[in-house]
Protein backbone atom coordinates (compact mmCIF):
# COMPACT_ATOMS: atom_id res chain seq x y z
CA UNK A 1 0.00 0.00 0.00
CA UNK A 2 0.95 3.10 -0.80
CA UNK A 3 0.06 7.01 -0.25
CA UNK A 4 -0.14 9.20 -2.91
CA UNK A 5 -1.14 12.61 -4.29
CA UNK A 6 -4.69 12.36 -5.79
CA UNK A 7 -3.02 14.25 -8.69
CA UNK A 8 -0.79 11.03 -9.19
CA UNK A 9 -3.78 8.97 -8.79
CA UNK A 10 -4.84 6.86 -11.84
CA UNK A 11 -8.29 5.14 -13.02
CA UNK A 12 -7.84 1.60 -12.51
CA UNK A 13 -5.93 1.29 -9.22
CA UNK A 14 -7.34 0.17 -6.16
CA UNK A 15 -8.42 2.05 -3.19
CA UNK A 16 -6.48 1.03 0.00
CA UNK A 17 -8.20 2.46 3.22
CA UNK A 18 -11.70 2.92 3.32
CA UNK A 19 -12.83 7.11 3.03
CA UNK A 20 -16.04 7.91 5.65
CA UNK A 21 -18.16 10.44 5.56
CA UNK A 22 -18.90 12.74 8.08
CA UNK A 23 -21.59 11.25 9.75
CA UNK A 24 -19.10 7.99 9.58
CA UNK A 25 -20.87 6.23 6.89
CA UNK A 26 -18.91 4.77 4.19
CA UNK A 27 -17.56 7.23 1.11
CA UNK A 28 -15.70 4.70 -0.58
CA UNK A 29 -14.68 1.20 0.45
CA UNK A 30 -11.09 -0.34 1.06
CA UNK A 31 -10.62 -2.17 -2.10
CA UNK A 32 -13.16 -0.16 -4.64
CA UNK A 33 -11.52 -0.05 -7.95
CA UNK A 34 -11.33 3.52 -8.90
CA UNK A 35 -12.94 5.40 -11.88
CA UNK A 36 -12.57 8.78 -13.20
CA UNK A 37 -15.81 9.82 -12.22
CA UNK A 38 -14.64 8.68 -8.09
CA UNK A 39 -10.97 10.38 -9.04
CA UNK A 40 -12.99 13.98 -10.07
CA UNK A 41 -15.46 13.71 -7.13
CA UNK A 42 -12.62 12.85 -4.33
CA UNK A 43 -10.88 16.04 -5.73
CA UNK A 44 -14.21 18.05 -5.83
CA UNK A 45 -14.80 17.45 -1.70
CA UNK A 46 -11.27 18.23 -1.21
CA UNK A 47 -8.73 14.88 -0.59
CA UNK A 48 -5.70 15.35 -1.69
CA UNK A 49 -4.20 11.83 -0.53
CA UNK A 50 -5.14 8.38 -0.69
CA UNK A 51 -3.63 5.42 -0.17
CA UNK A 52 -3.58 2.87 -2.93
CA UNK A 53 -3.09 -0.43 -3.22
CA UNK A 54 0.36 -1.77 -5.02
CA UNK A 55 1.05 -4.97 -5.72
CA UNK A 56 4.83 -4.25 -5.06
CA UNK A 57 4.18 -3.37 -1.56
CA UNK A 58 1.22 -5.60 -1.12
CA UNK A 59 2.51 -6.78 2.22
CA UNK A 60 2.61 -3.26 3.97
CA UNK A 61 -0.22 -2.47 6.62
CA UNK A 62 -0.48 1.04 7.55
CA UNK A 63 -0.58 0.47 11.08
CA UNK A 64 -3.92 2.12 12.96
CA UNK A 65 -4.31 2.92 16.62
CA UNK A 66 -8.48 2.92 15.97
CA UNK A 67 -10.74 0.59 14.47
CA UNK A 68 -13.09 1.43 11.99
CA UNK A 69 -15.37 0.51 14.29
CA UNK A 70 -14.98 2.95 16.72
CA UNK A 71 -14.22 5.62 13.74
CA UNK A 72 -17.51 4.81 12.99
CA UNK A 73 -18.65 6.02 16.30
CA UNK A 74 -16.50 8.82 16.65
CA UNK A 75 -17.54 10.34 13.70
CA UNK A 76 -20.94 9.68 14.21
CA UNK A 77 -20.94 10.85 17.47
CA UNK A 78 -19.62 13.96 16.64
CA UNK A 79 -21.96 14.50 13.73
CA UNK A 80 -25.04 13.91 16.41
CA UNK A 81 -23.07 16.48 18.90
CA UNK A 82 -22.07 19.19 16.94
CA UNK A 83 -25.55 18.95 14.83
CA UNK A 84 -27.80 18.93 18.11
CA UNK A 85 -25.77 22.28 19.63
CA UNK A 86 -26.32 23.93 15.51
CA UNK A 87 -30.11 23.40 16.58
CA UNK A 88 -30.60 24.82 19.84
CA UNK A 89 -30.52 21.72 21.26
CA UNK A 90 -28.68 19.99 24.08
CA UNK A 91 -26.72 17.21 23.56
CA UNK A 92 -25.78 13.91 25.42
CA UNK A 93 -22.48 14.01 27.22
CA UNK A 94 -22.59 10.10 28.08
CA UNK A 95 -22.76 9.14 24.69
CA UNK A 96 -19.44 11.16 24.53
CA UNK A 97 -18.08 9.44 27.61
CA UNK A 98 -19.04 6.50 26.15
CA UNK A 99 -17.14 7.21 22.55
CA UNK A 100 -14.19 8.42 24.48
CA UNK A 101 -13.94 5.40 26.14
CA UNK A 102 -13.70 3.55 22.97
CA UNK A 103 -10.55 5.34 22.11
CA UNK A 104 -9.18 4.97 25.34
CA UNK A 105 -9.47 0.91 24.57
CA UNK A 106 -7.99 1.31 21.66
CA UNK A 107 -5.27 3.57 22.28
CA UNK A 108 -4.09 0.76 25.06
CA UNK A 109 -4.47 -2.21 22.81
CA UNK A 110 -2.65 -0.07 20.07
CA UNK A 111 0.28 1.47 22.46
CA UNK A 112 3.01 0.47 20.98
CA UNK A 113 1.83 1.53 17.10
CA UNK A 114 3.77 4.68 16.28
CA UNK A 115 1.08 7.67 15.63
CA UNK A 116 0.00 7.91 11.65
CA UNK A 117 -3.09 9.73 10.71
CA UNK A 118 -4.31 7.81 7.80
CA UNK A 119 -8.21 9.02 7.32
CA UNK A 120 -8.77 11.25 4.20
CA UNK A 121 -10.17 14.75 4.72
CA UNK A 122 -12.51 16.13 3.05
CA UNK A 123 -14.85 19.41 3.57
CA UNK A 124 -17.55 17.28 4.71
CA UNK A 125 -16.10 15.50 7.58
CA UNK A 126 -13.27 17.91 8.22
CA UNK A 127 -14.49 19.01 11.40
CA UNK A 128 -15.37 15.99 12.98
CA UNK A 129 -11.93 14.04 11.86
CA UNK A 130 -10.17 16.58 13.12
CA UNK A 131 -12.01 16.27 16.10
CA UNK A 132 -11.40 12.37 16.33
CA UNK A 133 -7.24 12.88 15.17
CA UNK A 134 -7.08 15.45 18.53
CA UNK A 135 -8.91 12.95 20.31
CA UNK A 136 -6.67 10.04 19.10
CA UNK A 137 -3.57 12.56 19.57
CA UNK A 138 -4.37 13.50 22.98
CA UNK A 139 -5.14 10.07 24.23
CA UNK A 140 -1.38 8.63 23.02
CA UNK A 141 0.38 11.58 24.47
CA UNK A 142 -1.15 11.23 27.94
CA UNK A 143 -0.88 7.55 28.17
CA UNK A 144 3.10 8.08 26.96
CA UNK A 145 2.99 10.54 29.77
CA UNK A 146 1.36 7.79 32.56
CA UNK A 147 -1.47 9.33 33.36
CA UNK A 148 -4.31 7.57 35.17
CA UNK A 149 -7.13 5.85 33.93
CA UNK A 150 -9.65 8.52 34.96
CA UNK A 151 -7.49 11.48 33.96
CA UNK A 152 -7.06 10.19 30.32
CA UNK A 153 -11.06 9.58 30.21
CA UNK A 154 -11.16 13.25 31.25
CA UNK A 155 -8.70 13.89 28.68
CA UNK A 156 -10.10 12.11 25.74
CA UNK A 157 -13.67 14.07 25.89
CA UNK A 158 -11.42 17.09 26.64
CA UNK A 159 -9.97 16.67 23.50
CA UNK A 160 -13.03 15.71 21.63
CA UNK A 161 -14.89 18.56 22.56
CA UNK A 162 -12.19 21.07 22.10
CA UNK A 163 -13.74 22.81 19.51
CA UNK A 164 -17.38 22.74 20.09
CA UNK A 165 -17.25 26.30 20.61
CA UNK A 166 -17.10 26.87 16.76
CA UNK A 167 -20.32 25.32 16.28
CA UNK A 168 -22.01 28.38 17.66
CA UNK A 169 -23.01 31.18 15.06
CA UNK A 170 -22.46 33.60 17.32
CA UNK A 171 -18.58 33.09 18.08
CA UNK A 172 -15.96 35.64 16.46
CA UNK A 173 -12.64 34.72 17.02
CA UNK A 174 -11.38 38.50 15.68
CA UNK A 175 -13.59 40.22 18.31
CA UNK A 176 -11.49 42.17 20.87
CA UNK A 177 -14.29 40.47 23.34
CA UNK A 178 -12.65 37.53 24.63
CA UNK A 179 -16.33 36.37 25.61
CA UNK A 180 -17.07 35.89 21.80
CA UNK A 181 -13.64 33.49 21.21
CA UNK A 182 -14.73 29.58 20.23
CA UNK A 183 -12.55 28.97 23.71
CA UNK A 184 -14.78 31.19 25.50
CA UNK A 185 -17.97 29.55 24.43
CA UNK A 186 -16.76 26.43 24.36
CA UNK A 187 -16.53 26.18 28.06
CA UNK A 188 -19.90 28.08 28.93
CA UNK A 189 -21.47 25.20 26.75
CA UNK A 190 -19.37 22.16 28.98
CA UNK A 191 -19.34 23.78 32.04
CA UNK A 192 -23.13 23.42 32.36
CA UNK A 193 -22.86 19.79 32.05
CA UNK A 194 -22.87 18.21 35.73
CA UNK A 195 -21.59 15.02 33.94
CA UNK A 196 -18.71 16.15 32.81
CA UNK A 197 -15.35 17.09 34.65
CA UNK A 198 -15.10 20.89 34.96
CA UNK A 199 -11.29 20.09 33.31
CA UNK A 200 -13.05 19.39 30.09
CA UNK A 201 -14.98 22.50 29.61
CA UNK A 202 -11.15 24.01 30.97
CA UNK A 203 -9.32 22.49 27.79
CA UNK A 204 -11.97 24.11 25.45
CA UNK A 205 -10.73 26.98 27.32
CA UNK A 206 -7.58 26.92 27.39
CA UNK A 207 -6.29 24.87 24.17
CA UNK A 208 -5.35 28.28 22.33
CA UNK A 209 -3.03 29.21 24.92
CA UNK A 210 0.74 29.62 25.14
CA UNK A 211 3.33 29.22 27.94
CA UNK A 212 4.76 32.46 26.77
CA UNK A 213 1.66 34.03 27.80
CA UNK A 214 0.92 35.16 24.14
CA UNK A 215 -2.64 32.67 23.30
CA UNK A 216 -6.20 33.45 23.41
CA UNK A 217 -8.61 34.20 25.42
CA UNK A 218 -7.21 34.96 28.76
CA UNK A 219 -3.16 34.97 27.53
CA UNK A 220 -2.10 32.62 30.78
CA UNK A 221 1.55 31.35 30.69
CA UNK A 222 3.37 28.43 32.53
CA UNK A 223 1.43 26.60 35.21
CA UNK A 224 -1.65 28.62 34.70
CA UNK A 225 -2.57 26.07 31.45
CA UNK A 226 -4.00 23.37 32.79
CA UNK A 227 -1.84 19.86 31.33
CA UNK A 228 -4.53 18.61 29.65
CA UNK A 229 -4.64 22.05 27.51
CA UNK A 230 -1.66 21.80 27.33
CA UNK A 231 -2.22 18.15 25.47
CA UNK A 232 -4.22 18.84 23.61
CA UNK A 233 -3.02 22.43 22.24
CA UNK A 234 0.09 20.42 20.93
CA UNK A 235 -2.32 17.50 18.88
CA UNK A 236 -4.92 20.36 18.12
CA UNK A 237 -1.27 21.86 16.37
CA UNK A 238 -0.01 19.28 14.71
CA UNK A 239 -3.39 17.68 13.02
CA UNK A 240 -4.05 21.43 11.95
CA UNK A 241 -0.46 21.56 10.30
CA UNK A 242 -1.33 18.45 8.06
CA UNK A 243 -4.34 18.80 7.57
CA UNK A 244 -6.38 22.20 7.68
CA UNK A 245 -7.98 22.61 4.10
CA UNK A 246 -7.23 26.48 4.84
CA UNK A 247 -3.81 26.42 4.83
CA UNK A 248 -0.50 25.48 3.53
CA UNK A 249 -0.62 21.93 4.55
CA UNK A 250 2.71 19.98 6.06
CA UNK A 251 4.09 16.85 6.10
CA UNK A 252 4.52 15.24 9.21
CA UNK A 253 8.68 15.48 9.60
CA UNK A 254 8.03 19.13 8.38
CA UNK A 255 5.10 19.92 11.08
CA UNK A 256 7.35 17.75 13.82
CA UNK A 257 10.27 20.53 13.31
CA UNK A 258 7.79 23.47 12.81
CA UNK A 259 6.62 22.73 16.54
CA UNK A 260 10.00 21.61 17.74
CA UNK A 261 10.71 25.61 16.96
CA UNK A 262 7.61 26.46 19.31
CA UNK A 263 8.99 24.24 22.53
CA UNK A 264 8.20 26.27 25.28
CA UNK A 265 6.47 29.45 23.69
CA UNK A 266 3.61 28.14 21.83
CA UNK A 267 4.18 24.97 23.24
CA UNK A 268 5.04 23.09 26.37
CA UNK A 269 8.18 21.26 26.04
CA UNK A 270 7.49 18.62 28.02
CA UNK A 271 4.29 17.27 26.48
CA UNK A 272 5.95 18.03 23.10
CA UNK A 273 8.89 15.81 24.38
CA UNK A 274 5.99 12.77 25.16
CA UNK A 275 4.59 13.95 21.44
CA UNK A 276 7.27 13.29 19.39
CA UNK A 277 8.13 9.74 21.49
CA UNK A 278 4.38 8.54 20.07
CA UNK A 279 4.51 10.24 16.17
CA UNK A 280 5.89 8.68 13.14
CA UNK A 281 7.96 11.43 11.30
CA UNK A 282 8.07 8.87 8.11
CA UNK A 283 4.50 7.41 8.20
CA UNK A 284 4.89 3.83 6.49
CA UNK A 285 3.73 4.06 2.63
CA UNK A 286 5.37 7.31 1.72
CA UNK A 287 8.03 7.59 -1.04
CA UNK A 288 11.05 9.04 0.25
CA UNK A 289 14.27 9.78 -1.36
CA UNK A 290 17.33 8.56 0.60
CA UNK A 291 20.92 10.23 0.94
CA UNK A 292 22.16 7.20 -1.44
CA UNK A 293 19.76 9.12 -4.20
CA UNK A 294 17.47 5.89 -3.77
CA UNK A 295 14.05 6.44 -3.70
CA UNK A 296 11.67 3.75 -1.85
CA UNK A 297 8.78 3.40 0.34
CA UNK A 298 8.31 3.44 4.01
CA UNK A 299 7.37 -0.26 4.81
CA UNK A 300 8.26 -0.22 8.82
CA UNK A 301 8.60 2.10 11.68
CA UNK A 302 11.04 1.85 15.26
CA UNK A 303 9.34 2.65 18.55
CA UNK A 304 11.90 5.19 20.34
CA UNK A 305 13.60 5.91 16.67
CA UNK A 306 10.97 7.35 15.02
CA UNK A 307 13.11 9.26 12.49
CA UNK A 308 14.78 6.03 11.30
CA UNK A 309 12.40 4.10 9.19
CA UNK A 310 13.02 0.97 7.18
CA UNK A 311 12.72 1.91 3.41
CA UNK A 312 12.00 -0.75 1.18
CA UNK A 313 13.81 0.45 -2.34
CA UNK A 314 12.75 -1.00 -5.71
CA UNK A 315 15.04 -0.43 -8.89
CA UNK A 316 16.41 -2.31 -12.13
CA UNK A 317 19.52 -3.71 -12.01
CA UNK A 318 22.23 -3.81 -14.75
CA UNK A 319 20.01 -6.75 -16.60
CA UNK A 320 16.97 -5.37 -16.26
CA UNK A 321 16.15 -7.25 -13.71
CA UNK A 322 14.00 -5.89 -10.42
CA UNK A 323 15.77 -5.48 -7.72
CA UNK A 324 14.04 -5.26 -4.39
CA UNK A 325 16.34 -4.31 -1.08
CA UNK A 326 14.99 -3.11 2.34
CA UNK A 327 17.37 -0.69 4.12
CA UNK A 328 16.68 -0.39 7.80
CA UNK A 329 17.72 2.83 8.62
CA UNK A 330 18.14 2.50 12.10
CA UNK A 331 21.04 0.03 11.45
CA UNK A 332 22.59 1.89 8.12
CA UNK A 333 23.24 4.89 10.61
CA UNK A 334 25.34 6.99 7.84
CA UNK A 335 21.93 6.77 5.36
CA UNK A 336 19.38 9.10 6.46
CA UNK A 337 16.05 10.40 4.50
CA UNK A 338 17.06 13.40 2.41
CA UNK A 339 13.39 14.07 1.24
CA UNK A 340 9.57 13.10 1.17
CA UNK A 341 8.38 12.73 -1.99
CA UNK A 342 4.46 11.87 -1.13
Amino acid sequence: MRHMSIEQVEPGQILGKTIFSSNGTILLAAGVQLTVYMINTLNRIGATMVYIKDPTFEDVDIPEVLSDETKRLVLRKMTETFESIRSGKTFDPRAVSTTAESVLEDVVRSKEVLLQLSDIRTKDNEMYVHAMNVCLISTMIGMNMGLAHSHLKDLSIGAMLHDIGKVERITDDNSIDPRRHHTWRGFELLKQKQELNLMIAHVALQHHESPDGTGLPRKLSGDQIHLYAQIVTVANMYDNLLFDLRAKRLLPHEACERMMAMSGTKLDRDVLVHFLRTVSIYPTGSSVRLSTRETGVVVGQHRGLPGRPVVRVVQQDNNNQIEVKEIDLARETTIFVDSVLS
